[in-house]
């Protein structure tokens, strides 16, 4: 079977550190055909390293996105960027058997994300949100645990998470990058990290009824509040508490992490990088469910691949990341007006592979 070829548009961080590793791992499956960069300097070396001609490097990506020969077009841009060049993109594809990748969130502002989520339908094309939490086996694996009662019936969740973002900006780290710093979307950190969290959440519980969030102000461009705390309730009755540190350290270990606590045991999760979920059980009972970290964005080129190919859905098309994106948004209003929020006024959606009978998928 012929390879997919892929057009990168922004050859960065993320490029660099996130997606051409899972390419690379991928690589009886994808090739890629053409990039491009503002910076050409950048875009020299990566088409040396790639053994590109200088005809397959772009600073301009309307005219690679005209390219007959790309199955794959994927977006690495700026938050505020996403959503006109997903757009554009998805407009000169339309119709055609080819396929988008756009970076999480799908859009910088609520009034974007409202169109973007329905732009696969509107141009007939196959659209993915590369919201690697969803694609992460750790958090499949707890979803599995979840859904199948291996603790029990879920009671209630404690999730916090702490970034340093003041020192992570003087690292060679995406905090680094000046948009970030000073972003042009609203929430700054909030919308571009803890969003991640939210999505982890809602594909492990489902849709949201409700929140009621609470915010320390701070006075940096980086983020509106140094930290959120956000209580939750689920549709499924699962209630818990989202806290999102950005602005510190988590010194004591273990960290606070992911703990779910059911009527019979307790699933925790103390670090994404760990490797391993401990289950811990009322009768004294314990466990440790093993997991490749980083493991996401190589699931996302595979699901991708499939998709293309007629085998599988894509697992997170716009309309399940807007639900993400608006979750943000509705923390940001509920301190901001100082109320309870309604969430999801319609069930959360679900591609396939959520749907009964494929559960345990990740524990088999």
């Amino acid at each position: 079977m012929s390879k997919l070829r892929v057009g990168v548009i922004g050859t960065g961080m993320a490029f660099e550190r996130l997606h051409y590793p899972a390419y690379e791992r991928l690589s009886d499956v994808y090739e890629i055909g053409a990039l491009c960069d503002q910076d050409a300097g950048k875009l020299a070396d990566w088409g040396q390293r790639l053994r590109l001609g200088a005809e397959s490097l772009y600073t301009d990506w309307r005219k690679m996105v005209a390219r007959d020969d790309l199955d794959v077009i994927d977006i690495m841009v700026p938050i505020e960027l996403n959503y006109a060049i997903t757009e554009r993109v998805a407009r000169e594809l339309a119709g055609k058997r080819k396929a988008i990748i756009c970076e999480k969130p799908l859009a910088g502002t609520f009034k974007e994300a409202l169109s973007a989520r329905e732009l696969a339908q509107r141009y007939s094309v196959l659209i993915m949100i590369a919201e690697n939490y969803r694609y992460s086996e750790e958090m499949n694996i707890i979803r599995d645990l979840v859904v199948s009662r291996r603790v029990g019936d879920p009671v209630y969740f404690i999730y916090n998470r702490t970034v340093d973002f003041p020192s992570d900006m003087w690292k060679d780290d995406f905090a680094a990058r000046e948009w970030r710093q000073y972003p042009e979307f609203p929430g700054g950190a909030i919308a571009d990290m803890a969003v991640h969290d939210l999505a982890a959440m809602r594909h492990i519980f489902g849709a949201i009824d409700r929140l009621q969030a609470f915010g320390r102000p701070q006075d940096a461009e980086f983020s509106p509040y140094s930290v959120i705390v956000v209580n939750m309730l689920f549709a499924s009755g699962m209630i818990g508490q989202f806290s999102f540190f950005c602005s510190g350290k988590e010194m004591q270990r273990p960290l606070v992490g992911f703990r779910i606590f059911g009527t019979e045991g307790m699933i925790y999760l103390e670090d994404r990088n760990s490797g391993v979920i401990n289950v811990a059980y009322n009768d004294r009972r314990s466990e440790q469910i093993p997991y490749d970290p980083q493991k996401a964005y190589y699931n996302e080129l595979l699901n991708l691949a499939n998709a293309l190919r007629g085998k599988e859905p894509v697992s997170v098309p716009p309309e399940m990341e807007y639900g993400d994106l608006k979750t943000v948004r509705d923390i940001l209003k509920s301190i901001q007006e100082q109320k309870i929020v309604t969430v999801d006024k319609t069930a959360d959606y679900l591609p396939d592979y959520g749907q009964p009978g494929r559960e345990g998928l990740w524990l088999q």
